[in-house]
């Protein structure tokens, strides 16, 4: 039962990642999907904004809990496989380059503009190797946290 909770917000956390992230970029608006009935909030950034963040913070605490739970179980029910260690890496990378984008909002912040288009485009790059190598484990079957009941 934990297990089926646990990829439910694992694949939920990723699926409004994945829409909110693109909604950042005016890409529903552009292709007028956002003027399908039901998908207007797609259009308002600050909604995709807020959205992004909420489902960044649940994927970060669940990567922590795995983590957590993998290194500090008593029982080592779950053992992480090398496509999660993999993913778990991607992940980090994102979350590095999200909080520094989300630290040059802030007013007074020294990032040259060179430095915030290497942020924009690094976070891009691993949030497409990540969909793409998560995937690539989906369609051969890879599993990711093996329980050893």
């Amino acid at each position: 039962m934990q297990t089926i909770i646990l990829k439910s917000i694992y694949f939920l956390s990723i699926f409004f990642l994945v829409i909110s992230g693109f909604g950042q970029m005016p890409v529903f608006k552009r292709y007028y999907i956002a003027d399908i009935p039901g998908l207007e909030w797609l259009a308002q950034f600050y909604v995709t904004h807020i959205i992004h963040y909420l489902s960044a913070m649940v994927l970060i605490s669940l990567v922590f809990y795995i983590i957590f739970d993998s290194i500090f179980s008593k029982n080592k029910a779950l053992k992480i496989t090398p496509s999660v260690y993999a993913k778990i890496a991607m992940i980090l990378v994102l979350m590095t380059t999200g909080i520094l984008m989300m630290v040059k909002n802030f007013t007074g912040t020294p990032f040259s503009p060179n430095f915030i288009i290497f942020l924009d485009l690094t976070h891009l790059f691993f949030c497409v190797a990540f969909l793409v190598y998560s995937l690539h484990t989906l369609l051969t079957k890879q599993k990711g946290v093996m329980h050893n009941f």
